[in-house]
């Protein structure tokens, strides 16, 4: 009896096996697996490109350590070699005017056609804040971006003028015309999302004041691509700009602090530049600047 038991469980058991492996093989066979397919495709395609008047972002930002980039700044700094406090200010801004590409306000792909123009107005001590010199720049960059990959062609034009205030305290001074109509190739790259290492070199097919052609930038940055809230996360960035009207001499700079990601940047920090002047109506004067800055970058 107990053999026959066992026998009768063995195959009800047997039996229950067989209909749900049907009953499944047939649930299966009736799936919708095109939908699924279909919905697959569709989460791994990639953002639609189009086109877009004044998109928000940057297909390739402003170099965060560049001293001649358009944004709004200001950095308060002590020159231990001119014994003395200067002011230096950036007063202008980036926008994009056209874009065909994707609609990502941080980390946009496709095409790009932007304007950029700052004054630099470098306004000299503690209190008396006489304008010494002023540089000015304004420029159209046609950019592109695909993933960690971005790249710019540019032209740029940027004069230097001195200070009234300046000449009449120092009626000796002899001013130049210094001034660079240029042409810009330059290449970046974003081995992780917050880290971008890049370079450019640039030719000025009009010069004057000492200006000569070539010259060439590079360097890196940390700094957020996501926005951050209200607790903000460190930034770094180092940028060296060498040329050849000063024997392939330059500025080397380095900035360090906290930044706060919105739809643009805004950071504070200490800021040290070292080499040739970046107030470039004083070609061949040397200055080695430390201080602390606010900057807003677009």
């Amino acid at each position: 009896m107990w053999k026959s038991f066992r026998r009768r469980v063995v195959l009800t058991l047997a039996e229950l096996c067989v209909i749900v492996l049907c009953g499944g093989a047939a649930a299966f066979a009736q799936a919708p697996l095109v939908a699924d397919v279909d919905v697959a495709f569709d989460e791994a395609a990639p953002p639609t490109w189009s086109w877009q008047i004044l998109p928000d972002g940057l297909l390739y930002s402003s170099y965060l350590a560049g001293p001649k980039e358009s944004r709004l700044g200001y950095v308060w700094s002590y020159d231990s070699y001119g014994q003395g406090w200067v002011n230096d200010a950036t007063l202008g801004a980036r926008v994009g005017i056209l874009r065909l590409g994707t609609d990502d306000e941080f980390m946009p792909n496709g095409l790009q056609l932007d304007l950029e123009a700052a004054a630099m107005p470098r306004l000299s001590g503690f209190n008396e804040l006489d304008l010494i010199s002023a540089d000015y720049r304004v420029g159209v960059p046609l950019t592109w971006r695909d993933g960690p990959f971005q790249a710019k062609l540019a032209v740029y034009h940027i004069s230097s003028h001195v200070g009234d205030e300046y000449l009449i305290s120092h009626p000796e001074f002899q001013r130049i015309n210094y001034f660079r109509d240029a042409i810009v190739l330059g290449g970046g790259w974003f081995p992780f999302p917050d880290l971008r290492v890049y370079g450019e070199l640039g030719y000025a097919f009009r010069t004057d004041g000492g200006a000569e052609p070539w010259e060439m930038q590079f360097g890196w940055e940390f700094a957020p691509t996501r926005p951050t809230c209200a607790h903000g996360a460190p930034v770094v960035a180092m940028n060296a700009y060498l040329r050849e009207e000063v024997d392939w001499g330059g500025d080397f700079t380095v900035m360090a602090g906290w930044a706060w990601r919105g739809k643009h940047l805004f950071r504070a920090g200490l800021q040290y530049t070292v080499g040739e002047t970046t107030q470039w109506e004083f070609l061949g004067n040397s200055e080695q600047l430390l201080g602390f800055g606010i900057w807003y970058d677009f």
